[in-house]
């Protein structure tokens, strides 16, 4: 199978190995060594997350990678994901179609709408629009990737009488990905539109979205589509050991998924549930061996195209980041591919 495998991170604010926080600005420095490494070590794509909150520094990923493509030679460079509801789906398109350019054709987006609703206030739109401004940007989005004169007319910005976006990208299109939480009228827009579905799995069985899957194969036929990749993102970490890499991982991950819980009103996180993730769940977490396995079994469950492991994790050290980035790269990669050939 010509399955890709890539990492994603949403630059969470991590501390250095004395527990001190770092600034933002040494976080986003670190993110762009990350990709460097996982370019040198064989990683196939990186996306970047956006988020606009204290817990996480990258607000701007097409900067990140933008900095990243100067300095790497033939990763993928894309995002995890790119919240096209708040945002421009023009300047969306010229700043990625850009990246495309100065990365010789490695660009790639992930439209979604993001797990959290700051960028709403911040830029003054109202989140009672929030079906309507991502349904509309979409569609103006999908538009744009045909890169011909656009003509469009909803209700969240003036109609555009036929116009052309520029830079055009040298292939006729930029590489786009929509990211899927797990609805099936999402499922089924992905597959409207004619755009690789990514999904996002974050907790349970990999297996329980096989639905989803499926449907969206059956709705690409339906719309008389070609088929069409399918991803998956989902947490992990790698490290030496099973043990090893579970007693590194757990502390961050209970801090990151406790705070987010206080905003949602979860409880808190229980070692508990986090072995029962680990063992049977959406939590990629142990040796190169068992993430690799577990890998595999997901990409063959699901019918994959691409996966992508979610390697930061809260808090945790940049030093024990760019192990996981090496391990994955060297040790995980070429195993899944064994595994599935």
């Amino acid at each position: 199978m010509n399955v890709k495998l890539g990492l994603d991170t949403f630059g969470d604010v991590t501390v250095d190995p004395d527990g001190t926080k770092l600034s933002h600005a040494e976080v986003l420095r670190n993110v762009v060594d990350e990709i460097v490494l996982a370019d040198q070590v064989g990683v196939d794509a990186f996306g970047v997350g956006e988020h606009h909150r204290d817990d996480f520094a990258v607000s701007a990923p097409d900067v990140v990678l933008a900095a990243a493509a100067s300095r790497t030679e033939r990763i993928i460079l894309g995002t995890a994901v790119t919240v096209l509801s708040s945002d421009d789906p023009i300047r969306v398109y010229e700043r990625f179609a850009t990246l495309d350019a100065i990365s010789n054709g490695r660009a790639e987006v992930t439209l979604g709408r993001g797990s959290f609703t700051e960028s709403f206030p911040l830029f003054g739109l109202d989140l009672g629009d929030y079906e309507v401004l991502f349904e509309e940007k979409l569609d103006l989005f999908a538009a744009l990737r045909r890169e011909d004169a656009v003509s469009w007319k909803g209700t969240t910005r003036p109609a555009l009488e036929p116009t052309h976006v520029y830079p055009k990208t040298e292939r006729g299109t930029l590489s786009t990905w929509i990211g899927v939480g797990g609805s099936p009228e999402s499922v089924v827009r992905a597959a409207r539109h004619g755009i690789p579905m990514m999904l996002a799995i974050i907790g349970g069985d990999p297996a329980r979205f096989a639905p989803f899957a499926d449907l969206y194969r059956r709705a690409l036929a339906e719309f008389d589509s070609p088929e069409l990749p399918i991803g998956v993102h989902s947490p992990g970490f790698v490290a030496a050991t099973d043990a090893e890499a579970r007693e590194q991982l757990f502390p961050h991950f209970k801090a990151n998924r406790d705070r987010i819980g206080r905003e949602r009103g979860w409880g808190p996180a229980t070692r508990e549930q986090f072995e029962a993730e680990a063992d049977h769940g959406a939590l990629f977490v142990g040796s190169s061996e068992t993430v690799a396995h577990k890998i595999a079994t997901t990409v063959e469950t699901l019918g994959l195209s691409r996966f992508d492991l979610k390697y930061s994790n809260g808090t945790m050290p940049h030093e024990q980041l760019m192990d996981s980035i090496g391990r994955y790269g060297t040790e995980v990669i070429p195993r899944v591919r064994e595994l599935l050939n």
